[in-house]
Formats: structure tokens, sequence, C-alpha cells
């Protein structure tokens, strides 16, 4: 693939993106590139929405996203112009996916007063070409509510993220020591749709609750030592949250087919887990059973060792993360998983990959008290690095040729990057509070915020059935000429 040289490309001279600052991007593996630019680059320097660059190294795909407060999902092509849409009755919450299948997979919001927090949700449904919803199915009530983030697994069942609310009672017996009204906890339920009837069957559950140490109360079950037991979660890690009962904040999930394997990231505790999908439920409650006799017991935790008192601020790698993922066995840096560390510095983020240094088996080696690896396998960050940064959502994957899509959420801000830095496309989420918003306004509130982007390939199965043709720039306004 032909380079091109690094660019000044226009990100934010603050997070309300007054332009035009300039920044040049870089990696810790940034390679010397000749001076000889792309062909046919389109570069909207000016435009303080939609495409911004589009260049020939970018993915060829479509780029799909859910603006957080609008009730419309998009789909775009490089050009930045819409080639379809699905509406619904829901803002998002938040998560949004292409399924091969051709249906829309995707979150809602239905404004659960028990449970007033970033990411809330408690709908998820599946919407088709048309526009029809063909199934849906509702986890809010009092005690328990989906947020942010679902997952399809190949066998056609849901793995679903969800608040279990404690009591306070409930929280003492787990030898909670502060005095805490209620503590909102985590539960995975995997659920197996039935698009005929509309209904749906809970077929495992995971509850985080199952797997707590402390060491205050020795009269409780869960007390130990916790250096000694990094596969538990100590109820009392004094964790910086914006809502103290909100004690683990999962805000993303996935799933590794190959090693029935469950990935989740924790705000809350700025660091991700895997566990064993292999347990039945009741194993999962226990500490043996499934392929490692670990029952749901944490297989592998990294980003912040300090939660289980095996390190201090310095040995802290993630910082109130999101959107850790594995990367697709057959891209760059294979295997490994990726994520978008939100304040990693004074103000600004990067994304990082991390390679948890799998066994052949599955499992994960524990050295001296803590998971490998000791440090970041790829970092990608703003060459001056308040550039990009958003204190909350966002996310990054990687592509099939090796380039990485990021959103920075906070701005509604998406770039495509090669692995060495270079910034290949760009574009700014144009919907906001009010709608679309013209071309050379800029949306100064955050409200084009965008907790992620996807990219699927022009090729992709779930497209099979959609005619897909230019609708034109979401926003108006915009005047500039590019072809794919």
């Amino acid at each position: 693939m032909k380079k091109i040289p690094l660019r000044i490309s226009v990100l934010m001279c603050t997070i309300l993106w007054f332009s035009n600052c300039s920044s040049e991007y870089t990696t810790t593996s940034e390679e010397d590139v000749d001076d000889t630019s792309a062909t046919n680059e389109v570069v909207n320097d000016d435009y303080t929405v939609g495409l911004r660059l589009n260049t020939e190294d970018a993915y060829d795909g479509y780029t799909l996203f859910a603006p957080i407060l609008s009730t419309t999902t998009y789909l775009l092509d490089n050009c930045g112009e819409e080639v379809y849409s699905w509406p619904s009755n829901y803002e998002p919450s938040h998560s949004v996916y292409l399924l091969e299948n051709g249906y829309l997979l995707r979150t809602g919001n239905d404004n659960n007063s028990s449970f007033n927090a970033g990411g809330r949700g408690g709908i998820i449904e599946m919407i088709n070409a048309d526009g029809e919803v063909v199934w849906d199915y509702t986890i809010s009530t009092t005690t328990e509510c989906q947020h942010h983030d679902v997952e399809y697994m190949q066998n056609g069942n849901i793995l679903v993220i969800a608040w279990d609310k404690k009591t306070s009672s409930e929280v003492e017996n787990l030898g909670r020591t502060d005095d805490i009204s209620e503590l909102w906890s985590e539960k995975i339920i995997e659920i197996k749709p039935d698009i005929t009837s509309g209904t749906a069957e809970i077929v495992w559950e995971w509850y985080a609750t199952d797997h707590t140490i402390q060491d205050e109360n020795d009269a409780l079950s869960n007390f130990g030592v916790v250096a000694d037991h990094p596969e538990l979660l100590d109820i009392n890690f004094n964790y910086d949250s914006d809502e103290e009962e909100d004690w683990l904040h999962f805000n993303g999930i996935d799933y590794n087919e190959e090693l029935d394997q469950i990935l989740v990231s924790s705000r809350s505790y700025s660091e991700f887990y895997i566990i064993d999908h292999s347990t039945t439920t009741e194993e999962a409650a226990s500490h043996s059973g499934g392929t490692f006799n670990k029952g749901g017991d944490i297989l592998y935790r990294w980003g912040n060792p300090q939660t289980y008192d095996m390190g201090d601020e310095g040995d802290q790698k993630l910082f109130v993360q999101h959107n850790a993922n594995w990367i697709e066995d057959s891209y760059t840096d294979g295997g490994m998983v990726i994520v978008f560390n939100n304040q990693a510095g004074n103000s600004y983020s990067t994304v990082d990959v991390i390679d948890t240094e799998v066994n052949a088996d599955g499992s994960y080696t524990l050295t001296n008290g803590v998971y490998g690896a000791s440090d970041f396998q790829w970092t990608y960050s703003a060459d001056s690095p308040t550039d990009m940064y958003s204190a909350y959502i966002s996310g990054a994957t990687r592509l099939p040729n090796g380039n990485t899509l990021i959103c920075v959420g906070a701005t509604g801000y998406f770039t495509e990057v090669n692995y060495e830095g270079e910034t290949v496309w760009e574009y700014v989420n144009p919907v906001g509070s009010s709608g679309a918003t013209t071309q050379y306004t800029s949306i100064n509130d955050g409200s084009n915020r965008v907790f992620r982007a996807e990219k699927y390939a022009k090729d992709f199965k779930g497209l099979e059935d959609y005619t897909l043709t230019s609708k034109g720039t979401i926003e108006s306004g915009s005047d500039y000429d590019c072809s794919l």
C-alpha cells in the first residue's frame, strides 16, 4: 500500500472544535515517509462538520454510527455521504451493529428513572432493511437495566451487560465498608432471541457479586487477602466515579468465539477482565468448573493492578477506558486487545493495544502476582497530545487493512489512521440536539457526541439485501467533489 506523508490535520484547538489549529499524528512505531501525496485525496480543512479528509489509503467500506441525541442510525460511504439510515423510537444506549443476517442490532434508552446514569438503556431491538422492528427485548425494571453495550454471537445469541441493583443490607453482607444506600453491580446475561415469536430465553448468566473479596470483615465468606486473589474483585477498592453507587460501570463487552471467553471493560476500576464462557450458569456463580476449572472467576485482568493490591499509581496503564475489544486474528496485532484510553494523560486520550500473552490452551500466566504484558504493544496519540481528548464514551477498532478507526466520542469526531499513525480519513458527526446542522456551523455544546463507530466492508454479507445509493451529505451546505 502506498503511504501518504504525515499531514497537517485539523482536529481541535480545543475540545469545542475551534479550528484552524494543526497537529501531526504519531505512534510509538513511527516510520519515515516519502513526500509523495496520495492521489484522489479530498481535504476539507475548513469544514466544521461532515467529511474533512478522504484518501485512497482509507479502508474501502461503510461507517455506521448512532448519534446519542438522535433516534436515527446512519451508514456513510468514504465520501461522508449517507447511503442508508434506520429509524427508531429511542435514542441509543449506546451501541449499534450490523449483523450478517441483514438486521441492525440496536440498543435503546427507555429512560429508566431507577438508573439515572450515563449509558443507561433497557431496550434491545433488531431492525430490518425496511426500518421495521422485527424483534425487541426489554431489560429495564427497578432492580436491573441493560446499559452501554451488547455483543452478538455466532450462534445467534446476544450477550448483554446490565446493572444489578443491591440493597444496603446486601451490600453490607458483601463486606462493603462505606455507608451506601444501594449498589449497582453488574451482570452478564446471554439471551437466545426467537424472531418468529418475538421472545427470548435467558440461557446463561454471570454476576459480579459472586466473585468478590474483602479484607475488612473476617466473619464473611469472601474475607481474604486481596493481593492473593487476582481472580476476584475487591468490593472496597476506592474507585473514582461520578456516581458512587455505579460500582464497576462496565462500558463494553466482546466475545472471542475461538477461546469461548468474554471481555468486559470497567470504567470505575480502569481495567478490563476476561472470564470463561464455557461454564454453566451454576458454575459461573462459583469458583470451579468450566475449561479452566475457575468457574466465573477472572481469568485475566489488565490496566490497574492497584485494584487488587499489586501496584501503585505508577503501575496504572488504563484510565477510565472504553471499548476494549479483541482484534481479529487475521488482522495486524491479531488476537490482542485494543482500547480507547480516555484519560491517559492530562486532558489527552490514546488508543492502545495490549498483548494478553494468552497461552495456546487459552489460559493466562500470572507472574509475581500480575498478568502480562508489561506495557502496550502499540499506541496512537496526537503529536500535541491534547488535540485528541474525550473524557468519556469513545472507541477504536482495528480494520482488515491494518488501519484503526477511532471515535473521539465527546466531539463526534471519527478518524482513521494507518499503522504508522498517518491520518487517512476524517469525519465530524453533524447531528446535534437540533438535528443536522449546516456546514461551517460548529457544534460547540457536545450534543453531536457518539458512543462508537463501526466500519464494514463493501461486500459485507449483511448488506446484500440493501440498495445503497448516495443520498448526499447529512449536513447541508457541503460542496466538495469526492469519488470513491
